[in-house]
């Protein structure tokens, strides 16, 4: 019977030509290597070598004794790693995600429910996932839309905003919601490691550039270091903070919607005309106010509010 670790002498000689140099790369003295050689000619039952004076070389069938030895240890390795993976799979629950906020709050409650088994995430494409899903390599995968297919169960998980940090002053400053048509050809700092949103951002922004930082330090400090007021720096992060179940949350504010509600919509259209106002005429054309009148309290200092007309303390 073949022994593996025959083969793997084998396969050394065949790499070092020599018994001198195969010996020195497996640590063994070099009579020791000399026997194993004959051993496994004996084993194969055929000759291997052609011996001439302190020479040992392949014949031909030595070659293919070679050629085969390798396959049956690539072969030995791979049963070897698929054993190993099985048996890790009976004791791991395996999680990919979309992006890495859900995983901030999924892993703790999985660890919580099964503490007998070890949690390993990553992330990955959202096109991969049910796929990889389907077929065993995963457990769990996080999407941010529903996957459909035979033997997938979807269910809501959380929402997660993606967040545009401006300066105070900045005419986008007052806006509760945007859209990636109206920050397209802004330039923005944009963390790493954010999952889809790095994609979903260049493909929805074609006309901004992106510097991605993978250091957390490093982003706040490129952007403490490079902001200048005449020409303000975007900075876009992701935040996940306080994640509710599906059911449990409330309105989401994002980027996908220019605004779900008349309400909204009326709001919006109010931002845009200051904003065009104060593009137009300077960041002064219109400025906050508060009526003196006892009906109405209108906050000062909320970004682009407008008294009504005749309100007093109008600028």
């Amino acid at each position: 019977m073949l022994d593996l670790n025959d083969l793997e002498q084998l396969t050394a000689f065949a790499d070092c030509g020599t018994l001198t140099g195969a010996a020195e790369a497996l640590h063994i003295s070099q009579p020791t290597l000399t026997r194993t050689m004959k051993r496994v000619e004996e084993d194969f039952g055929v000759p291997l070598f052609r011996r001439g004076k302190n020479r040992l070389e392949l014949n031909e069938t030595g070659l293919q004794a070679v050629a085969q030895a390798r396959t049956v240890l690539a072969a030995a390795r791979g049963a070897e790693a698929q054993v190993r993976a099985f048996h890790a799979r009976l004791h791991t629950v395996a999680v990919e995600s979309c992006a890495p906020a859900p995983l901030w709050s999924l892993l703790p409650l999985l660890s919580r429910h099964m503490p007998d088994r070890t949690i390993s995430s990553s992330l990955a494409e959202p096109a991969d996932i049910p796929a990889r899903v389907a077929g065993g390599a995963c457990d769990i995968g996080v999407l941010p839309w529903p996957a459909e297919g035979e033997g997938l169960l979807c269910l809501p998980f959380l929402r997660e905003s993606l967040s545009v940090c401006v300066r105070s002053d900045h005419p986008l400053a007052g806006r509760n919601s945007l859209t990636f048509a109206e920050l397209n050809g802004f330039n923005f700092l944009l963390r790493a490691e954010i999952g889809f949103w790095t994609g979903l951002c260049r493909r929805s922004m074609p006309a901004s550039r992106f510097l991605i930082q993978t250091d957390e330090q490093d982003f706040l400090e490129l952007i403490r270091a490079s902001w200048d007021s005449r020409a303000p720096i975007r900075a876009l992060t992701i935040t996940g903070q306080h994640l509710l179940p599906e059911g449990e949350a409330g309105e989401q504010l994002d980027l996908f919607s220019a605004g779900a509600s008349p309400r909204r919509e009326k709001r919006e259209q109010l931002e845009r005309a200051v904003d065009g106002i104060r593009g137009k005429y300077g960041k002064t054309a219109i400025r906050s106010a508060v009526t003196m009148g006892e009906d109405i309290d209108h906050p000062a200092g909320h970004a682009g509010s407008i008294p009504p007309p005749g309100g007093a303390g109008r600028d």
